[in-house]
This record gives C-alpha cells, sequence and structure tokens, in this order.
C-alpha cells in the first residue's frame, strides 16, 4: 500500500513538476512489470490494462515508444471491440421475437417460387393465405430463393454517358471512443472521383442533409442527376427532395440492395476505412 502511494506521489510530482513525458513512460513502464509479475505462465492483459492503454493513448502521442508487450495495432483493436461489445448489449431484445418459420412453410415457399418464376413476395404470400397460412409478406421474401443475374447493361450505360453530370451521395459511420456513432455525408463528382463536399454529424435529418447539397452547389452549379440510395432520409423527408428538386437536380435511386450501382461511392468508402480509419481510435468530430 505505501508503495503505491508512493509511486502515485511521484507520478504527481513528476506531471508538476514539467517532466510530464517521463511521468507517462514511467507509468506505460510500470504498468507492463506489474502484468509480467503475475503468477500465471502466460500473463494475459484484462479489462483494466486495455482501458489503461486506450487512456494512454488518448493522452501521450508518444505513446508506442514505451509499448513493449504488445504490437499498437493491438491496443486500436481493442477500442473496436469495446465498441462492437457495447452496442451488441444495447441490441438484444429484452423480449423473445417471433417464432421461427417452419421447414414445412419455408420449402413450400421455394416450391412455389421455382415454379413460378414470375410471381413474388406479394403474390406467393397472397397464395399462402387462401391456403389458411399466416406469415408476413416480409417473411416470405426473406426464404424466397434468390434470383442471380449480371447487371443492367442500361445502368452501365447510363453511368457512362452521363459520368460528367453525375455525382453520388451516401453516408458511413464512425464509432468514437465514447461508444458513439457519427455520421458522415459526404458528395462525389463522377468524372473526376473527387469529393466535393462533406460534413460530420452526430443526428443526421433530412433537412440537415439538403443543406449540405445546397451548401456543395452555389450558383448555378448543381449537376443534372444525384446518385443516392434508398435510405429513408432521402425518400421520406420532404425537406431533402423539395430542396434537391428545387435546385433542378434529379434524383436517381439505386436498385433495393444493389451497392454495386453506387459503385464509386461505395470504393471511397472503402478506402478512407482502409487507409485511415482502421489505424486510429476516432474521439469526437
Amino acid at each position: 500500500m505505501l508503495n503505491c502511494i508512493a509511486v502515485w506521489i511521484r507520478f504527481i510530482l513528476l506531471v508538476f513538476g514539467g517532466q510530464k513525458h517521463v511521468a507517462l513512460e514511467n507509468a506505460a513502464l510500470r504498468q507492463q512489470l506489474a502484468v509480467f509479475k503475475r503468477n500465471v505462465p502466460r500473463p494475459k492483459l484484462n479489462d483494466g490494462d486495455r482501458l489503461f492503454w486506450i487512456g494512454l493513448r488518448m493522452i501521450w502521442q508518444d505513446w508506442k515508444s514505451a509499448l513493449l508487450i504488445v504490437r499498437p495495432e493491438t491496443v486500436i483493436s481493442w477500442q473496436r471491440q469495446r465498441f462492437k461489445r457495447y452496442w451488441w448489449g444495447l441490441s438484444q431484445s429484452k423480449q423473445p421475437g417471433r417464432p421461427r418459420t417452419g421447414s414445412e412453410i419455408r420449402k413450400l415457399i421455394r416450391t412455389m417460387a421455382t415454379a413460378n418464376p414470375t410471381w413474388g413476395a406479394p403474390r406467393v404470400h397472397g397464395e399462402l393465405k387462401k391456403l389458411g397460412y399466416r406469415i408476413s409478406e416480409r417473411t416470405v421474401s426473406r426464404w424466397m430463393p434468390r434470383k442471380s443475374g449480371k447487371p443492367s447493361q442500361t445502368w452501365m450505360t447510363f453511368l457512362r454517358n452521363h459520368v460528367g453530370q453525375m455525382v453520388s451521395v451516401d453516408f458511413f459511420t464512425v464509432p468514437t471512443i465514447q461508444l458513439r456513432v457519427l455520421y458522415v455525408f459526404f458528395i462525389l463528382a463522377h468524372d473526376r472521383r473527387r469529393v466535393v463536399h462533406f460534413n460530420v454529424t452526430e443526428h443526421p435529418t433530412a433537412d440537415w442533409t439538403a443543406h449540405q447539397v445546397v451548401e456543395a452547389f452555389p450558383e448555378e452549379t448543381a449537376p443534372r442527376y444525384l446518385v443516392r440510395d434508398r435510405d429513408g432520409i432521402y425518400g421520406y423527408g420532404y425537406d431533402f427532395t423539395a430542396r434537391v428538386d428545387g435546385l433542378g437536380i434529379r434524383q436517381v435511386p439505386i436498385s433495393a440492395q444493389s451497392p454495386w450501382q453506387n459503385c464509386y461511392a461505395e470504393r471511397i468508402i472503402g478506402s478512407i476505412h482502409r487507409e485511415c480509419l482502421n489505424h486510429v481510435v476516432v474521439i469526437n468530430e
């Protein structure tokens, strides 16, 4: 106990004495030494050890120089795992969900869809109701066999013909050390694959998103087409639709579950994650 108090007194004296770097390096080395002294053949880091290094990374720029027991990439992966565990716990249902779909119904759905290729989920759902099965249309669509096909040549032709008059918009999320989620909105020009505008918020709305589009294209610089996905913030928000139409921009929603139709935006999101965000712990906006 006295040894612990002496260590803390020395740490405080070094910090207030203008030797913050020495104090932080001393604390990092002592923490690693304590791990090695544990009476186990191969000492493992616990949650307290991980939080110590995550916090030290926030306040000390040269933290990697004193890290010997693990790699710096491991410290960043701890923060990602902590974020996943936190939001996984929040997303768990407190009550039992829907009953599972029986194998008989699943087999019947696949049989009807295979025998009638032109039938969609609404038609199959209606036929099942006639047979006395109580099941939702969404469940029917989930169990119907997926139809594989090549991308539409018409869509690819549209992208090539209007590449100079087209922009793409999209959101991607960034987890923070406070276990919050930031939403990054960006606008990408297709001609040079360059980001013409971006902004970050924790609470995106249709009005906020429409304001970003207006800011990105002042004084008759608006493009002719705007490619977007079918997120509710675009389609259900009157503010976004009205303001974008007021700029003379024609919205081109991509097909459902077809991210390849917004491939340029998806590519830049992947590049940002691979080259930057996967190597850092984000603190705030």
